[in-house]
């Protein structure tokens, strides 16, 4: 097997619900032992959150856990504060969630887990930062998809703001976790120390936002909601056929003009109006509506190998069930299915990004509640079964 890029590496994993737990999810994906550290007899919230629940458990629990170990422990009892900083000291990185401030009622700041180990990185993820006059507040991802621009920007233009069908703020805050805390691992290399990752939701939104802040500070234009397309860019649209819509982006020169000529109409790629980006841009909606009456007239199949044959970017809008059933989803295995003790046989997105020698690689679904206790607790900080005992009897794990 392989070796895992991130395989010598062990995290403890505190927090809930999502954008903590997502960046312990891409850390795990290669190779790091993820240790997450759940409240006892409830467990993180995600175990039971999901829209379909067969057999009444999460679907989502089995991907955001996935690669982990749970172990159980009251982070509120004088014991269990003590218990888990034994475990951070083992550790190379502590990623967590809570409020700012809630580590450091804890006796648990940064600056106490460094006197114990000075190369910890202390990985924070939280709706607004550690700092700011927002930072006591309360943040979930939907409220950093506002704050952040995406929510204003997203959606039709003759309706109010809308949002993704997926938890975008906090998996961009995870995403983006993930990517300091590997930043600050390669700073230790030279310096030896540990440091902050400081990720807030709001500002993991905001780092997606292209030019919009200088183009209204510097330009005075606001960017609006503009449903299918984004303003300035055409072709690139959904256009029907006969048996459902096609995605179309053909906006460079030399595809528009390929385009053109595959519609039997090469006098447009040399058209003013539609001979250059800007001219597109500005004759949108005119050149949809030459596209979608030549589109309408094709099944998505042919028009499509068309397409494709001639170098033209294009697709179908696919669901769940197109991507099971897609030949190159199946040749990269970008879904992979795995055992799983109640589902059977489980899909699930499969580790990205792709590496070459040191691929990542889903090794397990996510565990049940407590079940790493005694590995954890007992191997890696060789508390006796009589120890382990005393701490179930008293409720801190």
């Amino acid at each position: 097997m392989t070796e895992t890029p991130l395989g010598d590496l062990r995290v403890v994993e505190m927090g809930q619900l999502l954008a903590g737990p997502f960046c312990g999810q891409l850390l795990g994906d290669f190779g790091a032992e993820v240790i997450k550290v759940e409240p006892p007899g409830a467990g993180d919230p995600m175990r039971e959150w999901g829209r379909e629940k067969p057999h009444g458990r999460s679907l989502w629990w089995p991907i955001l856990a996935r690669n982990k170990k749970s172990v159980t422990l009251d982070l509120r009892a004088a014991e269990g504060q003590a218990l888990a900083r034994r475990l951070i000291a083992e550790a190379d990185v502590l990623v967590e969630n809570f409020r700012p401030g809630t580590l450091e009622r804890w006796g648990l700041s940064p600056e106490a887990l460094w006197a114990d180990n000075p190369g910890l990185v202390v990985t924070r993820v939280t709706g607004y930062g550690q700092d700011g006059p927002y930072a006591p507040r309360a943040g979930f991802g939907s409220v950093g998809e506002a704050m952040g621009g995406i929510r204003y920007v997203t959606g039709d233009p003759d309706r109010p703001p809308s949002r993704t069908g997926i938890s975008l703020g906090d998996e961009l805050a995870g995403t983006f976790a993930a990517l300091g805390t590997l930043v600050a691992l390669h700073a230790r290399r030279r310096t030896g120390r540990g440091q902050v990752v400081d990720s807030a939701l709001y500002e993991a939104v905001l780092a997606m936002m292209e030019s919009l802040v200088p183009e209204w500070d510097i330009a005075g234009y606001q960017r609006e909601r503009t449903g299918s397309v984004l303003p300035n860019v055409a072709p690139s649209n959904v256009y029907p056929t006969a048996d459902g819509p096609v995605l179309i982006a053909a906006n460079r020169d030399t595809i528009w003009r390929r385009l053109a000529g595959l519609m039997g109409r090469p006098e447009l790629a040399d058209d003013e109006r539609y001979a250059t980006h800007g001219a597109r841009g500005e004759n949108a909606d005119a050149l949809d509506d030459l596209i979608a009456a030549w589109t309408s007239g094709w099944e998505s199949g042919p028009l499509l190998r068309l397409l494709h044959d001639n170098g033209v970017p294009a697709g179908l809008i696919y669901r769940a069930r197109d991507m099971l059933d897609d030949p190159h989803f199946r040749a990269r295995e970008a879904i992979v299915r795995l055992a799983h003790p109640e589902f059977g046989d489980f899909p699930m997105q499969n580790v990205f990004p792709r590496l070459s020698e040191t691929p990542g690689r889903v090794r397990s679904p996510g565990p049940e509640l407590g079940r790493h206790n005694a590995e954890v607790y007992g191997g890696l900080l060789g508390l006796a079964a009589s120890e382990i005992a005393a701490l179930v009897g008293n409720g801190t794990i």
